[in-house]
């Protein structure tokens, strides 16, 4: 058997692009041999156990305990773990995903080995060369030597940045996938309350969901206490369920703001697995949210979604979807959340190629590719 596509997992958001193709690389005929590593940049055990039971993602062959660690010590810890992997294993490429310091340091690895690197969730910027994933994104996507797409905005990022067309190839989004082959088994928000000791009731007449993470955000003791306030604002209109990031509720205590969330507005809830966050976004009249797949994921369920940042990588949730940029401007999401409750808010469209099959154009497509050019010598790959 030829040497397996390495495929790297290694924070949440990498399990929901992996799962669907780890599936289709399995049902393609013929199967594509892979071998799972989890570099272990996400360390909760039991919320790893949750996110691999729901997705049906097979267990990890190999786990590189990493844990964390600042950008630069986790990167070079993932770099020097995941070398052997590849001189004990083999690897035919190595699959890496979106944007965390995992996907960065492996990726370098294989470069540097002259194993092919394949990049799932190519070409996305938001322009902002602050955000750590930005720079993760552009190197990236430098040194590989297939980059898979999401939208076709990303290829003209590609084109600007010197990178040949003829490595970019638009497939759609696998993140869509999860949400497809999931949302039949997502949690009703009424049944995760009640388990929460929370009174659903409280909810009956409709619900927003908040989640808030991005250090912009959360680390900047004035932004936090100005998007804590605001959101203490809406909850009196409009109850909010908000899952609340540990890094974020300890720095909302540090601060003194702990007694904002105590108002009846709002529903706090510890981090959700992706069943429940599913069910929460499938059901609620609007999501605040800082995060990036969130703004896919509201888009594709048709849900108003307001980013509160000053950027999107995603920019096709903003043009055809229901994504709306409001930074930490209170007034924006103010503004927002009452037109969306008076009946507005962004209706948008399903981007094209988000119909639950871009994994298996993967699959298809990089079967292909792996004919074509193992027929070439070593090194000549384009």
């Amino acid at each position: 058997m030829s040497a397996p596509v390495i495929c790297v997992v290694g924070a949440r958001p990498n399990y929901m692009k992996m799962a669907p193709i780890m599936r289709a690389f399995a049902a393609h005929t013929p199967a594509i041999p892979t071998l799972l590593v989890h570099t272990g940049q996400h360390y909760d055990a039991a919320m790893n156990d949750r996110l691999f039971t729901d997705l049906e993602l097979p267990r990890a062959d190999i786990n590189l305990e990493v844990g964390s660690g600042s950008h630069a010590v986790q990167t070079a810890e993932v770099m020097k773990r995941f070398e052997p992997v590849i001189d004990a294993h083999g690897a035919r490429a190595v699959l890496v995903v979106g944007d965390v310091n995992s996907t960065l340091a492996c990726a370098l690895v294989a470069a540097k080995r002259h194993v092919p690197v394949i990049h799932v969730e190519a070409g996305l910027r938001s322009g902002d060369r602050r955000m750590p994933e930005e720079v993760n994104r552009v190197l990236t996507d430098q040194i590989s030597d297939l980059l898979y797409t999401t939208e076709r905005s990303a290829h003209a990022n590609l084109a600007r940045e010197g990178i040949d067309g003829e490595r970019a190839v638009f497939v759609g989004n696998v993140m869509i996938d999860t949400l497809m082959a999931n949302r039949h088994k997502a949690v009703a928000p009424e049944v995760l309350l009640a388990d929460a000791g929370l009174d659903p009731q409280r909810i009956a007449g409709g619900f927003g969901v908040v989640t808030l993470h991005r250090p912009s955000n959360v680390d900047d003791p004035a932004m936090l206490r100005r998007l804590i306030e605001t959101l203490h604002a809406v909850s009196q209109k409009l109850p909010l369920v908000f899952a609340l990031h540990p890094r974020t509720r300890k720095n909302i205590d540090t601060h003194g703001l702990s007694a904002l969330l105590e108002a009846p507005g709002f529903l706090v809830l510890p981090p959700q697995g992706y069943l429940e966050m599913l069910g929460l976004m499938s059901n609620a009249r609007v999501v605040l949210t800082d995060s990036g797949g969130i703004q896919e994921e509201t888009t594709a369920l048709g849900v108003p979604c307001l980013t509160m940042r000053d950027s999107t990588e995603r920019p096709i949730t903003v043009a055809e979807g229901t994504n709306t940029i409001v930074a930490g401007d209170a007034k924006a999401i103010i503004d927002g959340v009452n037109a969306i409750l008076a009946g507005g808010g962004k209706g948008g469209r399903i981007p094209e190629g988000w119909d639950g099959r871009a994994a298996e154009r993967i699959a298809a497509h990089l079967s292909a590719w792996f004919l074509a050019h193992e027929r070439v010598p070593a090194g000549a790959l384009a």
